[in-house]
């Protein structure tokens, strides 16, 4: 690797992607949104109709599928899914079809070959623990259930029919899935920055990071 490369992890509605992306527009640094590969992946088995308990299928279409980015566009093939992956169908899915090991591989495969370069900041949820354990930097953001409900949210009332209790209620079988998933499941790593940012703002937390990365 020829530059720095910085892990970021943390459960869903932690500020991690958000982070990640003004961390990245700071440093000139390439981002890399793991987690809209997972979500690729899940978009277009819901298109193929293929169930998310198909492991074969789903290890199958994950080895197979052309998942690529151009300025935080996520495209397969040629065609631009990035709105498409963030509907609310995926996000009641793509734990269960992130938890399938051999979907698991092929990603950690692309991934680790996208931040073979260097200088990349690169979020998920099993980046520092599994993707790149020799990362620089590895931070673990998180916040508390309440907080990450109400962001999680905000960012949907208004293109989503949805409640505050459902939001929380779906980010909790989330989190259990995360988890306890046998393959690379959300783990805090020993040598991780621990970073609550319950009571933080988004600029708090980037300067944080940008002082632990550039050593100011």
């Amino acid at each position: 690797m020829s530059g720095k490369v910085v892990a970021i992890d943390g459960p869903g509605g932690s500020g991690k992607s958000t982070v990640a992306k003004l961390l990245a527009q700071k440093l000139d640094y390439d981002y890399l949104d793991t987690g809209a590969m997972y979500r690729a992946v899940t978009w277009l088995a819901i298109k193929k109709n293929i169930d998310v308990d198909n492991e074969e299928a789903l290890t199958n279409l994950a080895a197979n599928v052309n998942i690529t980015f151009n300025k935080e566009k996520v495209y397969i093939d040629k065609k631009n899914v990035t709105d498409l992956i963030r509907k609310q169908l995926i996000d009641k899915n793509v734990s269960y079809v992130a938890r399938i090991k051999g979907v698991r591989e092929a990603m950690i495969f692309l991934q680790r070959k996208i931040a073979r370069k260097g200088n990349i900041i690169v979020d998920g949820r099993d980046i520092g623990s599994r993707v790149l354990p020799e990362a620089d930097i590895k931070v673990f953001l998180t916040a508390s259930l309440k907080e990450r409900a109400l962001r999680r949210y905000n960012d949907l009332k208004n293109t989503v029919n949805i409640t505050l209790e459902n939001v929380k209620k779906d980010l909790q079988k989330r989190d259990k899935i995360d988890k306890n998933r046998e393959f690379s499941p959300l783990v805090k790593v020993n040598d991780a920055i621990y970073i609550d940012t319950t009571e933080l703002n988004v600029d708090e937390v980037v300067e944080k990071i940008f002082n632990l990365i550039t050593g100011e």
